[in-house]
């Protein structure tokens, strides 16, 4: 896959998605052996696949017992899934570490606009604990392009970021506090404030540290604590390079170079565009390791492409972010 068609994924109304989507998995049907291998289990008759919905995408699970790489290299990084002592982590061998750089510095500038604008407080303390976060790394990037002074991650110096967030707050600086789910609710049990400049993210995660809740009674305790209007959610995973964006309700949109699919839990060969079903995903940033995922999210898509997320399939691995009960 030459550099120049890689840099096109990212380009706003450069060619069709599904045209780019089947070259994409030309690509990797040619030069990945473990997608390659799937595709001829399932007997898929390779010319038949003329439309993304007729793609066929890889378990997540895989992640967690094979190199998903396409082509031959040796990985700039390898991301590794959160989760519980008790379960196998996914591994993500990321070729280029500026595919993923290209995907959430674009994403977030659609979504959130200019990096400098923000002063960005990252609360993650159970993904900080740990190596190999690709959310701790899209963090890290966004406070060093962003550049502004106050901006920093934080472990368990609550009161720390507390006393930022009202010096915020008083300077009318426009603040994201992005944080892990149960890291968040344990700052709102502690503090008040009426935040009229500072958005709050969660990115899910509850690591089994509190009782299980729903996303909207989580964003309620959120939303009467912080005085916002909404809480916006960030939805992302080690296997995939994009992430999509909640500005509220758990409504979810996607970068242009990413879209998300539905499939029927007793059939996963039968996809379809919106519905209820299991969640696919399709990120053509992951363009060296597999673009079209099984995730086992289930959801809701909608008529505009935008998405919820209303829980997990029955036996699948409970992950660090995914511990949210929806």
């Amino acid at each position: 896959m030459n550099n120049s068609f890689v840099n096109k994924l990212f380009e706003h109304g450069e060619g069709d998605f599904n045209e780019k989507a089947l070259r994409v998995f030309a690509f990797q049907y040619e030069n990945n052996t473990v997608y390659r291998s799937f595709c001829d289990a399932l007997k898929i008759h390779i010319p038949s696949v003329n439309a993304a919905l007729r793609i066929p995408f890889l378990p997540i699970g895989f992640f967690k017992t094979h190199k998903v790489i396409t082509t031959t290299f040796e990985p700039e990084i390898v991301f590794e899934s959160s989760g519980t002592s008790q379960t196998v982590q996914s591994r993500h061998l990321v070729k280029e570490l500026s595919i993923y750089r290209t995907s959430f510095m674009n994403a977030f500038e659609q979504f959130y606009g200019n990096p400098a604008d923000w002063c960005i407080l990252a609360l993650l303390p159970s993904y900080l604990e740990r190596t190999g976060s690709s959310l701790v790394l899209m963090a890290k990037e966004l406070i060093e392009v962003g550049n502004h002074p106050q901006s920093g991650f934080y472990l368990q110096n609550t009161d720390d970021l507390f006393l930022q967030l009202k010096q915020l707050e008083n300077k009318h600086q426009k603040t994201l506090l992005l944080g892990v789910t149960y890291a968040l609710l344990d700052l709102a049990n502690s503090f008040s404030l009426q935040c009229n400049s500072t958005v709050i993210m969660e990115t899910g995660g509850m690591k089994g540290r509190r009782e299980e809740l729903t996303r909207e009674e989580v964003h309620e305790q959120l939303i009467k604590r912080f005085g916002v209007k909404t809480i916006h959610s960030e939805y992302g995973m080690t296997e995939l390079l994009s992430q999509a964006y909640s500005k509220g309700n758990g409504i979810f949109e996607t970068p242009p170079w990413m879209k998300v699919l539905v499939r029927d839990e007793d059939d996963p060969q039968h996809i379809k565009e919106k519905g209820r079903g299991a969640i696919n995903i399709i990120d053509l940033a992951n363009v060296y390791s597999c673009s079209f995922i099984a995730t086992d999210d289930v959801g809701e898509v909608y008529d505009d492409g935008s998405f919820r997320i209303l829980g997990r399939m029955d036996n699948s691995d409970i992950r660090g972010c995914s511990l949210l009960a929806l």
